[in-house]
């Protein structure tokens, strides 16, 4: 759920408070990667970047995007590696000889999930 909330997709919205928080959420990530956004304009070296998100609007959809795909290991690792004890997502490598037991990540760094990739509807 955090990849669809940073990127803008998730379709949770909960009663009335976690509606007002979810959208104050929000109206912070549209400031943060508006202000990102607005760093790429001022380095004239950033022209195909530019134009990658002339049409991206006040909400960001595509900067949100490709920072989450360069972001989400990281972002993983932050949540998980010191959660210790944790068996939700732990045996849930790509195949059946690599496991994250005891892990973070599979042996090869990835996040042992790909459920943020999973449309929120089917999980």
């Amino acid at each position: 759920d955090i990849g669809d909330i940073v990127r803008g997709k998730d379709l949770y919205r909960g009663n009335d408070e976690e509606k007002n928080r979810r959208d104050k959420l929000e109206k912070s990530l549209k400031t943060i990667f508006g202000n990102i956004y607005e760093e790429l304009k001022k380095d004239n070296n950033n022209a195909a970047l530019k134009t990658r998100y002339e049409h991206d609007a006040a909400d960001y959809y595509q900067l949100r995007e490709d920072w989450w795909a360069l972001n989400r290991k990281e972002v993983w690792k932050t949540l998980t590696c010191d959660a210790g004890g944790g068996t939700y997502f732990r045996f849930t490598c790509s195949n059946d000889t690599t496991l994250a037991h005891n892990n973070c990540t599979c042996v090869d760094g990835d996040p042992p999930t790909y459920f943020d990739y999973v449309p929120q509807y089917l999980r």
